[in-house]
């Protein structure tokens, strides 16, 4: 880990993560992790998918003094509903994905790897469960938080069952793992990654 001003990842450790919802994958029942990063003026939403209720994602907001008409900015990692289907619960902020920056009809064709939406907020194209992957790197005071997709839980699984392209899977894990200190992943809770962590 770095010091208080930056990192490997070159990130500002000015950000603060909130978990909202810890996803989880127990078919039928599916929800997927739900985060809230603020960052000086920005408070983003990242992946406000699929719960069982959302006063989930709503009432730990309240709980931490945000109304949902505070927040600046959506990010989702991919275009599967348990990721997405919760967007509308947000004022008509910009929506960040892969590939384009979406609000209300207005569309913006732009390149995410390495985009910076605030100095401890950057956005890294990922593919590797869907080809149009994201992941949300977070410098905190405490490290490197991981968002992402790359893996469903601590766990794995090693073979992504939906990953199209199996080498290409493990090269963005490679690359997370190369400056994360805890990983956020799309259906379970934050893990430390390990020798043991699926590659």
């Amino acid at each position: 880990m770095g010091d208080s001003t930056g990192d490997a990842a070159g990130l500002a450790r000015t950000a603060r993560l909130d978990v909202l919802v810890e996803g989880y994958a127990r078919l039928p029942h599916v929800a997927g992790t739900v985060c809230l990063v603020r960052d000086g003026d920005r408070v983003i939403v990242v992946d406000p998918g699929m719960v069982a209720a959302r006063a989930q994602i709503l009432d730990p907001l309240r709980e931490l003094g945000v109304a949902p008409e505070d927040v600046t900015d959506i990010v989702v990692s991919h275009h599967h509903l348990d990721h997405t289907v919760n967007i509308a619960l947000f004022p008509e902020v910009p929506v960040h994905d892969f590939r384009w920056l979406v609000q209300r009809d207005t569309v913006e064709i732009r390149e995410a790897d390495g985009l910076a939406l605030t100095p401890g907020v950057r956005l890294l194209e990922t593919p590797g469960h869907t080809p149009q992957d994201l992941t949300t790197l977070v410098g905190t005071p405490d490290g490197v938080v991981a968002l992402t997709h790359l893996w469903w839980t601590g766990d794995g699984p090693a073979d992504d069952p939906y990953a199209p392209d199996r080498d290409q899977l493990r090269e963005q894990r490679e690359r997370v793992l190369a400056v994360a200190d805890l990983v956020v992943p799309g259906h379970g809770p934050a893990f430390v990654p390990s020798a043991s962590t699926p590659r």
